[in-house]
């Protein structure tokens, strides 16, 4: 044989060594359709019962987006959000900044259709990626292609919460930064706050905007209606007294948010800042004419948020149950 063809061959079995090292799937990084061979039913098993609980509970899907936002918003999409609290660790899901959450059981219901069918394959961090996509669609916003492969945490993170999750009454610099910090721009905050376009928003985080006095920043005719559904300066928080985040369409994601906010009925004081920044302002406007500019933006806001910090390969677990690390059974 001669130099040259020694060395041909020996690049190629070099090379063909290298590719046989790598698995076909790789198990320690996010792919779209990740389960296609370990639980090729998963995201149809996630699909039809996101549908389901949405035919018989509405509000659910209002919970599946809130719950990525907490989620994976706190240092890691990992489903930290949804552990209990233990002797030792209070969960996040009891602090007063997941105020007003609900529909936990449901993530069960879909984790134990999918124990079903393939035990302890699909972990709860994708259970909550997914249905936040499916309830996505269900709310009549774009189908995100998202990817899969999370492994889920062993423990809250309640004690560095507020370190990390924005809150509607901070300056939008500082939401603007706490977003940047995990990768998502302007034009993405603008288009993740477009959620607030569904569900509804309880008396004891706006009330401060109607008393001791109305914020001259409300549109009047948006006040009145706010005063009546919200009638105590000091509501009792066991109460369910709330505002329709959109009373035009308050069951559709679309871009009538921007129009409202934009006519000075945000509900919040981050919707109010929207339109006032000069960062953010050019692009409500934007929003509020193109419905598919703030899908498209909203999309990959999504995608970004779903995949903070997961974990892969050998981390963390896959929890037999949802709210319970594996160490607690």
């Amino acid at each position: 044989m001669s130099s040259k063809a020694l060395f041909f061959f020996l690049t190629v079995l070099c090379f063909s060594s290298t590719l046989s090292a790598i698995p076909e799937n790789d198990k320690t990084a996010l792919s779209i359709n990740y389960y296609k061979d370990s639980c090729p039913q998963a995201e149809d098993i996630i699909k039809e019962q996101v549908q389901l609980l949405y035919k018989r509970h509405k509000n659910t899907a209002f919970s599946w987006l809130r719950n990525i936002f907490h989620d994976c918003f706190v240092e890691s999409c990992d489903a930290s959000l949804l552990l209990d609290s233990t002797r030792r660790m209070l969960s996040e899901k009891e602090t007063d900044r997941s105020f007003g959450m609900r529909n936990f059981r449901y993530i069960e219901t879909i984790k134990e259709a999918l124990e079903r069918e393939c035990p302890g394959v699909v972990s709860c961090s994708d259970i909550l990626v997914l249905s936040a996509r499916d309830g996505i669609v269900s709310l009549g916003g774009p189908y995100i292609p998202l990817k899969t492969g999370r492994r889920d945490g062993r423990k809250s993170r309640a004690n560095i919460l507020e370190e990390h999750l924005p809150d509607h009454n901070e300056s939008i610099s500082v939401v603007l930064d706490r977003f940047a910090n995990i990768g998502i721009d302007t034009s993405g905050v603008v288009a993740l706050l477009g959620a607030h376009s569904v569900g509804r928003t309880h008396c004891v985080k706006l009330v401060h905007r109607l008393y001791p006095e109305v914020d001259p920043s409300l549109n009047p005719s948006h006040v009145e209606h706010m005063l009546y559904k919200c009638p105590d300066a000091i509501p009792d928080p066991k109460a369910v007294q709330y505002v329709r985040n959109d009373r035009g369409t308050p069951m559709k994601l679309d871009n009538n948010y921007y129009r409202n906010i934009l006519d000075n009925k945000g509900l919040l004081i981050v919707d109010h800042q929207l339109v006032t920044d000069k960062r953010t302002k050019p692009i409500v406007k934007k929003m509020a004419k193109s419905q598919d500019y703030f899908f498209k933006e909203f999309a990959r806001a999504i995608t970004i948020l779903s995949e903070n910090n997961p974990l892969t390969g050998s981390k963390g677990e896959i929890r037999k149950q949802c709210n319970l690390a594996n160490k607690l059974h």
